[in-house]
């Protein structure tokens, strides 16, 4: 999941910034008086399924509580012993009826008898997740399938019209087969890419179930749109800044003037524009799957990190437990990719660079100095809220060489394999580095966790 995940967020990052970039040419910007223009035709035009299963994580824990999901009142909290614990997931009553969703904190949760709070599975939903991605398989090949997160996918289903009818069709049978299956409530939106699927799920599908947006509905259906961070991709830090612009409607960000934007928030003006217009030129690709070796972590954090020294102490902790993974399979790699994303407040963003070394590594220290390489390079003094890591280039330990300089080489993968067997042992946290034991560290809790919560 983790290797998935690292793909997941920068899929939008990279896929995006090329996207702007891309159309830009197709934006024709005249006097202020007339009409602003876009050639939808030279735009891709495919049909894209954006699939959210409705509060996940309790709708899971409603079914084997033997409750209705969309009929019960159920919160699932981190940690039920503690009253500022944030609120994981809430069923749709609790949203609808109380005002509890997720990001609520414990102690705002009203006593009601009628109310339960239960703390998460979290292997469960991670094994629940899976079978779902099989219920898509079905109908499309893994290739089409981008898994975004636990509880929402992206699927193209345009290779697959002519055997199960269009997409519309395709969204309902998915969404009773999960149903059927599950007892599972999702909802599907559709669209041309990815982000009109995306929106059309959040701002119109999660209401009836199935929608469906063309480029015909951007602006009946997308302009309209207001408060601006109802709109994916728009924090309340960027609504405000908008707003001061005198931007309060996704169409009058559409017509606003994209030079304008560019000079205030930079690449993401571009992007913001374009998200307004639903132009997303990015692509569908192809999931990590076994044989398709690299190793990998991503990790939200739990907190945003400001200081570059509290980044750079979960830097190391993650290239520790990619080497982990890398030695547990008897691999080594040269390729070490690195990734920051930013706190959507600050608008989201964030990069994802990769280098490749001469020989292949699966030493910890090896993989953090490429890292902070890359992150001295890129960083841009933001608010970090996810951290990626990834080791790929694979190829089998035995084909590391020694090298003349670097002459402890050998000992440092070896006391690598060590220090796994003792974890192994007596379990990943009996032996951890000492920034684990900082403020920032984040290790020492996870070890405790499986998929970032209790089991």
């Amino acid at each position: 999941m983790d290797v998935l995940v690292i793909y997941n967020f920068f899929y939008w990052v990279q896929g995006g910034y090329a996207a702007w970039k891309l159309a830009a040419p197709y934006a024709f910007f005249l006097k202020e008086d007339v009409e602003v223009m876009i050639d939808y035709s030279s735009m891709p035009n495919n049909q894209i399924l954006c699939v959210d299963m409705k509060s996940f994580y309790a709708s899971c824990s409603a079914v084997m509580l033997g409750l209705d999901p969309l009929d019960c009142y159920l919160v699932i909290a981190g940690n039920v012993e503690r009253k500022g614990s944030v609120v994981l997931a809430a069923s749709p009553r609790m949203k609808k009826e109380f005002g509890i969703k997720t990001g609520s904190r414990l102690f705002e949760v009203p006593h009601d008898p009628r109310i339960r709070v239960e703390e998460p599975k979290m292997a469960t939903y991670l094994r629940i997740s899976t079978e779902i991605t099989r219920v898509f398989n079905r109908y499309v090949p893994k290739e089409a399938i981008h898994t975004y997160s636990v509880d929402e996918s992206f699927i193209k289903v345009d290779g697959a019209v002519h055997l199960w009818g269009d997409a519309q069709t395709i969204a309902w049978k998915i969404k009773d087969d999960i149903e059927r299956e599950f007892q599972l409530p999702c909802a599907i939106g559709i669209g041309p890419n990815l982000l009109m699927s995306k929106l059309c799920l959040d701002l119109e599908a999660k209401k009836k179930g199935v929608a469906q947006w063309t480029y015909g509905d951007v602006k009946t259906k997308l302009w309209n749109v207001s408060p601006l961070r109802e709109m994916w991709g728009i924090g309340r830090r960027v609504e405000k800044t908008l707003n001061g612009m005198g931007i309060f409607t996704v169409g009058q960000l559409a017509r606003y003037d994209l030079a304008k934007l560019e000079k205030k928030f930079g690449i993401m003006g571009n992007q913001l524009y374009h998200h307004a217009w639903g132009i997303d030129l990015s692509e569908i690709g192809a999931p990590i799957m076994a044989g398709q070796i690299s190793f990998g972590k991503s990790q939200i954090l739990l907190r945003d990190y400001k200081e570059e020294k509290e980044i750079k102490h979960v830097v190391l902790e993650m290239c520790e437990e990619v080497a982990r993974r890398a030695r547990s399979h008897r691999k080594a790699g040269r390729t070490i990719s690195f990734g920051l994303g930013y706190s959507q407040d600050e608008f989201g963003g964030g990069f994802y660079r990769s280098r490749t070394v001469d020989q292949p590594t699966n030493i910890t220290m090896d993989l953090y100095r490429v890292c902070l390489e890359l992150f001295d390079e890129n960083y841009e003094g933001k608010t970090v809220r996810q951290i990626s890591i990834s080791l790929g280039n694979i190829t089998d330990d035995c084909e590391m060489q020694l090298s003349l300089f670097d002459l402890d080489g050998w000992k440092k993968r070896e006391l690598g394999y060590t220090v796994d067997r003792i974890r192994s042992k007596f379990g990943g946290g009996a032996l951890l580095r000492a920034v684990s034991y900082t403020g920032a560290g984040t290790a020492k809790h996870r070890a405790t966790l499986v998929g970032g919560h209790k089991m």
